[in-house]
């Protein structure tokens, strides 16, 4: 196991630096190239990956992170009023796209259960393409990056009902309880960050906020030490991370704490999209090409528009409206969960499970490549778009 382990690290960090330098060079999006070489070493290609399992679970710390810096960088008073703009604008388009994702293999003639799974799957956008590509000042002190946080923390709230439900059909039964812990388990979360915050943290970093190294240690024992209880409760880690994150960002070294993490993100991120390439099976193809490509191209084009008549009627303006559609014109990393997980249980059948992650891959390469070649991102190709 550690070999494999050892060897796989290798591979894809090998890998992606001949790939993205093959992508800059071609004036493609670094993403795509780390997915390319996903599959390439995936089991439907050259079958190099040896060990799939520990390289999502590794992978799935990228979105941890990504989600407690998030947290850093948001002020808590801002989050109310930044859930209260979104929740309009995020189940209004959550009920257009699964009736996109529902009609489509429904038409087909795929089953009532697989249609729905579909349409529910196809709701969601990807945190790690629509965060990823933001610009840090974009991000952390603009408008954009608000909405498009808070319309993502939303549509995560609704993942976990979903994966919730999946599970309790699974069984035949699904408590009343099983639903509202998580409702339950929120705020408390929230009430045991902010005090453990605010009676042990600050005074941690007061004491020896000089000493780097303990910081960085006390900051990633904190962010998955919250993860984990919020998973422990019933919610998922990156929102406790994300909760973690907020907690901290009243801290006078909440700053430094965000630069320090960035380069261990990356780290993860990239290992993330090389495993979305290695799970994904080509033989599938032939299939569900059809529905997929159906599904995948309307949704690329359904949902910028959608996103964008929402936010306008939100009085947002026209330009901001569009880029924060097209950032969020994708399917997400939690559809392809569906997918398997509905699979697993023997809710979803094989067709409809490949359904989702062909059309998934579909526009998660057209949509992050679009938006490299179009808005500023920090991997963007032209060096007049590139801002970190």
């Amino acid at each position: 196991m550690h070999h494999d382990i050892v060897f796989n690290i290798f591979l894809i960090f090998t890998g992606a630096a001949i790939f993205a330098t093959l992508a800059l060079y071609a004036r493609q999006a670094l993403i795509i190239s780390y997915i390319a070489l996903g599959i390439v070493c995936g089991p439907s290609v050259a079958g190099l990956v040896t060990d799939q399992m520990t390289i999502k679970q590794i992978a799935h710390i990228g979105i941890i992170f990504l989600l407690f810096l998030l947290g850093l960088n948001l002020q808590p008073k801002e989050l109310g009023r930044m859930f209260k703009e979104a929740i309009v604008v995020t189940t209004v388009s959550s009920i257009i796209f699964a009736l996109v994702g529902f009609s489509v293999p429904l038409a087909m003639g795929y089953s009532m259960i697989d249609s729905v799974l579909i349409g529910v799957a196809v709701i969601f956008s990807s945190t790690i393409i629509g965060l990823k590509l933001l610009p840090t000042t974009v991000l952390h002190h603009q408008r954009t990056g608000e909405i498009i946080i808070s319309i993502l923390l939303l549509q995560d709230l609704i993942a976990i009902v979903v994966l919730l439900l999946l599970q309790g059909f699974s069984q035949g039964d699904l408590p009343v309880w099983q639903l509202l812990k998580p409702l339950a388990a929120l705020p408390a979360l929230i009430a045991i960050a902010y005090f453990a915050e605010k009676w042990l943290l600050d005074k941690l970093f007061a004491k020896f906020d000089r000493i780097h190294e303990f910081v960085f240690l006390i900051t990633i024992g904190w962010c998955l030490g919250i993860a984990h209880l919020a998973y422990t409760l019933g919610l998922s880690h990156e929102i406790g991370a994300f909760i973690a994150g907020i907690a901290l960002a009243t801290s006078p070294i909440s700053l430094f704490i965000a630069e320090s993490l960035k380069p261990l993100r990356d780290f993860f991120l990239v290992i993330f999209f090389f495993s979305i390439g290695a799970s994904f099976d080509l033989t599938v193809i032939d299939d569900v090409i059809i529905p997929a490509s159906i599904i995948g191209i309307s949704l690329l084009a359904i949902k910028p528009l959608t996103f964008k008549m929402l936010l306008r009627q939100s009085t947002d303006k026209k330009k901001r409206s569009g880029e924060v559609g097209v950032r969020l014109g994708q399917i997400s990393e939690f559809s392809l969960l569906i997918a398997v997980l509905g699979l697993d249980l023997g809710i979803l059948s094989e067709k409809a499970s490949s359904i989702i992650q062909v059309a998934t891959m579909i526009t998660f390469i057209f949509s992050s490549g679009y938006i490299v070649m179009t808005y500023p991102t920090p991997i963007a190709v032209s060096d007049k778009l590139r801002r970190d």
